[in-house]
Protein backbone atom coordinates (compact mmCIF):
# COMPACT_ATOMS: atom_id res chain seq x y z
CA UNK A 1 0.00 0.00 0.00
CA UNK A 2 1.33 3.56 -0.98
CA UNK A 3 0.18 6.66 1.38
CA UNK A 4 -0.54 9.62 -0.60
CA UNK A 5 -1.20 13.38 0.73
CA UNK A 6 -4.11 15.06 0.42
CA UNK A 7 -2.84 17.95 -2.01
CA UNK A 8 -0.11 19.58 -1.02
CA UNK A 9 -0.91 19.03 2.71
CA UNK A 10 1.19 16.68 4.88
CA UNK A 11 -1.67 14.46 6.01
CA UNK A 12 -1.25 11.10 4.06
CA UNK A 13 -4.03 8.36 3.70
CA UNK A 14 -3.79 4.75 1.88
CA UNK A 15 -4.37 5.44 -1.98
CA UNK A 16 -6.97 3.22 -1.63
CA UNK A 17 -9.84 3.75 1.32
CA UNK A 18 -12.90 2.00 3.04
CA UNK A 19 -16.45 4.02 2.98
CA UNK A 20 -19.52 2.98 4.32
CA UNK A 21 -22.17 4.42 2.06
CA UNK A 22 -24.71 1.25 1.38
CA UNK A 23 -23.34 -1.18 3.25
CA UNK A 24 -22.48 -0.32 6.94
CA UNK A 25 -26.29 -0.91 8.47
CA UNK A 26 -27.64 -2.39 5.09
CA UNK A 27 -25.72 -5.12 4.21
CA UNK A 28 -23.44 -5.23 7.14
CA UNK A 29 -24.13 -5.71 10.54
CA UNK A 30 -21.54 -5.13 12.77
CA UNK A 31 -19.75 -8.03 12.76
CA UNK A 32 -19.61 -8.67 9.32
CA UNK A 33 -18.46 -4.85 9.26
CA UNK A 34 -15.39 -5.32 11.85
CA UNK A 35 -13.88 -8.46 9.98
CA UNK A 36 -13.94 -6.25 6.78
CA UNK A 37 -12.61 -2.61 8.59
CA UNK A 38 -10.20 -5.53 10.34
CA UNK A 39 -8.87 -6.88 7.09
CA UNK A 40 -8.39 -3.88 5.26
CA UNK A 41 -6.19 -2.59 7.94
CA UNK A 42 -3.79 -5.52 8.11
CA UNK A 43 -3.83 -4.86 4.41
CA UNK A 44 -2.79 -1.21 4.71
CA UNK A 45 -5.71 0.67 4.38
CA UNK A 46 -5.44 3.18 7.38
CA UNK A 47 -8.67 5.84 5.59
CA UNK A 48 -12.20 4.81 6.63
CA UNK A 49 -14.97 7.28 5.13
CA UNK A 50 -18.49 7.72 6.76
CA UNK A 51 -20.99 10.59 6.94
CA UNK A 52 -23.78 11.58 9.18
CA UNK A 53 -26.13 10.43 6.49
CA UNK A 54 -25.26 6.86 6.12
CA UNK A 55 -28.07 4.50 7.20
CA UNK A 56 -29.17 7.57 9.48
CA UNK A 57 -26.00 7.80 11.35
CA UNK A 58 -25.65 4.12 12.62
CA UNK A 59 -23.10 3.53 10.10
CA UNK A 60 -21.14 5.81 12.07
CA UNK A 61 -22.00 4.18 15.15
CA UNK A 62 -20.61 0.61 13.65
CA UNK A 63 -17.72 2.28 12.75
CA UNK A 64 -16.83 3.92 15.83
CA UNK A 65 -17.12 0.75 17.61
CA UNK A 66 -15.08 -0.69 15.69
CA UNK A 67 -12.40 1.39 15.92
CA UNK A 68 -12.33 1.21 19.25
CA UNK A 69 -9.88 -1.49 19.11
CA UNK A 70 -7.23 0.54 17.02
CA UNK A 71 -4.41 2.78 17.89
CA UNK A 72 -6.06 6.46 16.74
CA UNK A 73 -2.87 7.45 15.31
CA UNK A 74 -2.90 5.15 13.11
CA UNK A 75 -6.26 5.41 11.29
CA UNK A 76 -7.90 8.39 9.43
CA UNK A 77 -11.66 8.90 9.56
CA UNK A 78 -13.54 11.22 8.20
CA UNK A 79 -17.29 11.86 8.22
CA UNK A 80 -19.20 14.54 6.23
CA UNK A 81 -22.45 16.76 7.50
CA UNK A 82 -25.51 18.25 5.77
CA UNK A 83 -28.22 15.40 5.89
CA UNK A 84 -28.69 15.11 9.79
CA UNK A 85 -32.63 14.83 9.54
CA UNK A 86 -35.40 16.05 8.74
CA UNK A 87 -35.92 19.47 11.14
CA UNK A 88 -35.71 22.27 9.50
CA UNK A 89 -32.26 22.93 11.21
CA UNK A 90 -31.14 19.23 10.93
CA UNK A 91 -29.79 19.57 7.44
CA UNK A 92 -27.55 21.87 5.64
CA UNK A 93 -24.28 24.06 6.04
CA UNK A 94 -25.84 26.31 8.32
CA UNK A 95 -23.35 27.39 11.59
CA UNK A 96 -26.31 25.75 13.89
CA UNK A 97 -26.18 22.49 11.58
CA UNK A 98 -22.60 22.25 11.35
CA UNK A 99 -21.42 22.26 14.73
CA UNK A 100 -24.39 20.32 16.16
CA UNK A 101 -24.00 18.08 13.18
CA UNK A 102 -20.13 17.23 14.19
CA UNK A 103 -21.13 16.83 17.89
CA UNK A 104 -23.47 14.34 16.74
CA UNK A 105 -20.91 12.76 14.56
CA UNK A 106 -18.15 12.32 17.41
CA UNK A 107 -20.93 10.82 20.17
CA UNK A 108 -21.74 8.44 17.00
CA UNK A 109 -17.94 7.55 16.35
CA UNK A 110 -16.98 7.51 20.00
CA UNK A 111 -14.19 10.12 19.52
CA UNK A 112 -13.10 13.25 20.49
CA UNK A 113 -11.82 14.36 16.82
CA UNK A 114 -12.25 13.32 13.08
CA UNK A 115 -9.44 14.04 10.92
CA UNK A 116 -11.73 15.55 8.29
CA UNK A 117 -14.93 16.33 7.85
CA UNK A 118 -16.67 17.18 5.00
CA UNK A 119 -19.71 19.55 3.55
CA UNK A 120 -21.04 17.09 1.82
CA UNK A 121 -22.97 19.19 -0.72
CA UNK A 122 -22.71 22.50 -1.42
CA UNK A 123 -26.08 24.53 0.33
CA UNK A 124 -27.10 27.36 -2.00
CA UNK A 125 -29.46 28.78 1.12
CA UNK A 126 -26.62 29.34 3.20
CA UNK A 127 -24.22 32.17 2.65
CA UNK A 128 -20.87 30.64 1.96
CA UNK A 129 -18.78 33.38 4.66
CA UNK A 130 -21.10 31.40 7.62
CA UNK A 131 -20.73 28.22 6.22
CA UNK A 132 -16.28 28.82 6.01
CA UNK A 133 -16.78 30.71 8.90
CA UNK A 134 -18.56 27.93 11.29
CA UNK A 135 -15.76 25.34 9.59
CA UNK A 136 -12.93 27.16 10.78
CA UNK A 137 -14.56 27.17 14.36
CA UNK A 138 -14.70 23.50 14.45
CA UNK A 139 -11.39 23.19 13.17
CA UNK A 140 -9.81 25.60 15.31
CA UNK A 141 -11.85 23.95 18.04
CA UNK A 142 -10.21 20.26 17.68
CA UNK A 143 -13.78 19.22 16.76
CA UNK A 144 -11.90 18.19 12.90
CA UNK A 145 -8.40 18.36 11.80
CA UNK A 146 -8.80 19.28 8.35
CA UNK A 147 -12.06 20.35 6.01
CA UNK A 148 -13.02 19.44 2.61
CA UNK A 149 -16.01 19.63 0.60
CA UNK A 150 -18.35 17.10 -1.26
CA UNK A 151 -19.31 17.15 -5.04
CA UNK A 152 -19.01 21.06 -4.70
CA UNK A 153 -18.56 22.87 -8.53
CA UNK A 154 -15.21 24.96 -8.71
CA UNK A 155 -17.18 27.94 -8.90
CA UNK A 156 -18.21 27.30 -5.31
CA UNK A 157 -14.41 26.10 -4.46
CA UNK A 158 -13.37 29.37 -5.69
CA UNK A 159 -16.08 31.17 -3.73
CA UNK A 160 -15.18 29.42 -0.21
CA UNK A 161 -11.57 29.62 -0.96
CA UNK A 162 -11.91 33.68 -1.57
CA UNK A 163 -13.93 33.92 1.56
CA UNK A 164 -11.34 32.11 3.48
CA UNK A 165 -8.46 34.43 2.95
CA UNK A 166 -10.89 37.62 3.86
CA UNK A 167 -12.20 36.29 6.40
CA UNK A 168 -9.26 34.64 7.54
CA UNK A 169 -9.94 31.36 7.89
CA UNK A 170 -8.57 27.79 7.53
CA UNK A 171 -9.02 26.71 3.54
CA UNK A 172 -10.43 23.65 2.58
CA UNK A 173 -7.75 21.39 2.04
CA UNK A 174 -9.39 17.96 0.04
CA UNK A 175 -12.79 17.51 -2.15
CA UNK A 176 -14.44 14.23 -2.60
CA UNK A 177 -16.09 13.93 -6.24
CA UNK A 178 -17.38 10.85 -7.88
CA UNK A 179 -14.84 10.15 -10.10
CA UNK A 180 -14.19 6.73 -12.28
CA UNK A 181 -13.98 5.43 -16.19
CA UNK A 182 -17.81 6.75 -17.25
CA UNK A 183 -17.77 9.86 -14.98
CA UNK A 184 -14.54 11.96 -15.39
CA UNK A 185 -15.42 15.95 -16.75
CA UNK A 186 -14.97 17.44 -13.39
CA UNK A 187 -11.94 15.97 -11.74
CA UNK A 188 -10.52 16.42 -15.00
CA UNK A 189 -11.12 19.55 -16.31
CA UNK A 190 -13.19 21.55 -14.33
CA UNK A 191 -10.92 21.20 -11.01
CA UNK A 192 -7.75 21.75 -12.60
CA UNK A 193 -7.37 25.13 -12.09
CA UNK A 194 -7.91 24.56 -8.35
CA UNK A 195 -5.43 21.71 -7.65
CA UNK A 196 -2.65 24.31 -8.84
CA UNK A 197 -4.13 27.22 -7.26
CA UNK A 198 -5.07 25.79 -4.23
CA UNK A 199 -3.15 22.27 -3.62
CA UNK A 200 -6.60 20.52 -3.27
CA UNK A 201 -6.70 16.48 -2.72
CA UNK A 202 -9.46 14.29 -4.03
CA UNK A 203 -10.74 11.35 -2.04
CA UNK A 204 -12.97 9.94 -4.73
CA UNK A 205 -16.21 8.07 -4.51
CA UNK A 206 -17.71 5.52 -7.03
CA UNK A 207 -14.63 4.22 -8.52
CA UNK A 208 -16.84 1.33 -9.87
CA UNK A 209 -19.65 3.67 -11.04
CA UNK A 210 -21.75 1.61 -8.45
CA UNK A 211 -20.47 -1.62 -9.79
CA UNK A 212 -21.23 -1.63 -14.09
CA UNK A 213 -17.44 -1.49 -14.37
CA UNK A 214 -17.50 -4.69 -13.05
CA UNK A 215 -19.09 -6.16 -15.39
CA UNK A 216 -21.82 -7.52 -13.62
CA UNK A 217 -24.53 -5.76 -15.50
CA UNK A 218 -23.17 -6.12 -19.09
CA UNK A 219 -26.65 -9.05 -19.36
CA UNK A 220 -28.79 -7.54 -17.47
CA UNK A 221 -29.51 -6.70 -13.57
CA UNK A 222 -28.96 -9.32 -11.46
CA UNK A 223 -32.24 -10.04 -8.38
CA UNK A 224 -29.17 -9.47 -5.58
CA UNK A 225 -27.22 -6.28 -7.00
CA UNK A 226 -27.15 -3.09 -5.65
CA UNK A 227 -29.24 -1.94 -8.70
CA UNK A 228 -31.47 -4.39 -7.54
CA UNK A 229 -32.21 -3.42 -3.95
CA UNK A 230 -31.90 0.35 -5.28
CA UNK A 231 -34.14 1.24 -8.02
CA UNK A 232 -33.35 5.56 -7.35
CA UNK A 233 -29.98 4.59 -8.26
CA UNK A 234 -30.59 2.38 -11.50
CA UNK A 235 -32.99 5.40 -12.23
CA UNK A 236 -30.06 7.77 -11.95
CA UNK A 237 -27.64 5.93 -14.42
CA UNK A 238 -29.88 5.24 -16.72
CA UNK A 239 -30.73 9.18 -16.78
CA UNK A 240 -27.37 10.02 -16.87
CA UNK A 241 -26.51 7.80 -19.68
CA UNK A 242 -24.60 5.23 -17.98
CA UNK A 243 -26.44 2.84 -18.04
CA UNK A 244 -26.41 2.60 -22.03
CA UNK A 245 -25.69 0.37 -24.95
CA UNK A 246 -22.80 2.54 -25.97
CA UNK A 247 -21.35 2.13 -22.36
CA UNK A 248 -21.28 -1.82 -22.09
CA UNK A 249 -19.81 -1.25 -26.32
CA UNK A 250 -16.94 0.18 -24.44
CA UNK A 251 -16.66 -1.79 -21.41
CA UNK A 252 -15.95 -5.29 -23.82
CA UNK A 253 -12.99 -3.47 -25.47
CA UNK A 254 -11.42 -2.63 -21.86
CA UNK A 255 -12.31 -5.77 -20.81
CA UNK A 256 -9.79 -7.14 -23.62
CA UNK A 257 -7.12 -5.16 -22.00
CA UNK A 258 -7.99 -6.51 -18.72
CA UNK A 259 -7.54 -9.62 -19.97
CA UNK A 260 -4.36 -8.91 -21.41
CA UNK A 261 -3.22 -8.01 -17.61
CA UNK A 262 -4.51 -11.06 -16.31
CA UNK A 263 -7.16 -9.08 -14.48
CA UNK A 264 -10.43 -8.56 -13.62
CA UNK A 265 -12.76 -5.54 -15.04
CA UNK A 266 -13.23 -3.85 -11.77
CA UNK A 267 -9.35 -4.19 -10.85
CA UNK A 268 -8.45 -2.34 -13.70
CA UNK A 269 -11.42 0.38 -13.49
CA UNK A 270 -9.80 1.15 -9.55
CA UNK A 271 -6.32 0.68 -10.91
CA UNK A 272 -7.05 3.71 -13.59
CA UNK A 273 -8.20 5.70 -11.26
CA UNK A 274 -5.01 5.31 -9.28
CA UNK A 275 -3.14 6.72 -12.01
CA UNK A 276 -4.52 10.78 -11.80
CA UNK A 277 -2.19 12.39 -9.84
CA UNK A 278 -4.46 14.59 -7.88
CA UNK A 279 -6.46 11.00 -6.37
CA UNK A 280 -5.08 10.82 -2.98
CA UNK A 281 -7.10 8.06 -2.00
CA UNK A 282 -9.79 5.97 -3.97
CA UNK A 283 -12.85 4.92 -1.51
CA UNK A 284 -13.82 1.47 -1.84
CA UNK A 285 -17.59 0.24 -1.04
CA UNK A 286 -17.29 -3.41 -0.12
CA UNK A 287 -19.34 -5.92 1.47
CA UNK A 288 -17.58 -9.35 1.57
CA UNK A 289 -14.13 -9.89 2.23
CA UNK A 290 -13.63 -11.93 -1.10
CA UNK A 291 -14.72 -8.27 -2.74
CA UNK A 292 -12.21 -6.80 -0.90
CA UNK A 293 -9.25 -8.79 -1.56
CA UNK A 294 -10.46 -8.58 -5.03
CA UNK A 295 -10.13 -4.65 -5.02
CA UNK A 296 -7.11 -4.63 -3.39
CA UNK A 297 -5.17 -6.24 -6.45
CA UNK A 298 -5.83 -3.32 -8.18
CA UNK A 299 -2.68 -2.29 -6.61
CA UNK A 300 -0.76 -4.42 -8.44
CA UNK A 301 -2.56 -3.84 -11.87
CA UNK A 302 -2.20 0.03 -11.64
CA UNK A 303 1.96 -1.11 -11.70
CA UNK A 304 1.23 -3.43 -15.09
CA UNK A 305 -0.26 -0.06 -16.76
CA UNK A 306 2.38 1.48 -19.00
CA UNK A 307 1.53 5.19 -20.78
CA UNK A 308 0.90 3.11 -24.29
CA UNK A 309 -2.65 0.71 -22.06
CA UNK A 310 -3.20 4.08 -20.58
CA UNK A 311 -3.26 6.34 -24.01
CA UNK A 312 -5.53 3.13 -25.02
CA UNK A 313 -7.95 3.27 -22.42
CA UNK A 314 -8.49 6.75 -22.24
CA UNK A 315 -8.94 6.12 -26.74
CA UNK A 316 -12.02 3.91 -25.76
CA UNK A 317 -13.58 6.17 -23.24
CA UNK A 318 -13.51 9.19 -25.54
CA UNK A 319 -15.22 7.49 -28.20
CA UNK A 320 -18.53 8.68 -29.31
Amino acid sequence: MNYRKVGKWGLKISELSLGSWVTFGNQLDIGGAKEIVREAFKNGINFFDTAEAYANGMAESMLGEILKEFRRSDIVVSTKIFWGGNGPNDRGLSRKHLIEGIWGSLKRLQLNYVDIVYCHRPDPETPIEETVLAMDYIIRSGLALYWGTSEWSAEQLESAHKACKELNCIPPIVEQPQYNMLVRKRVEKEYQPIYEKYGMGLTTWSPLASGVLTGKYNNGIPEDSRLAKFPNLKKHLEESGILSEQTFVKLQKIQKIADSLDAKLSQLALAWCLLNPHVSSVILGVSKLEQLHENLKALEIKEKITKDIADEINKILEEE
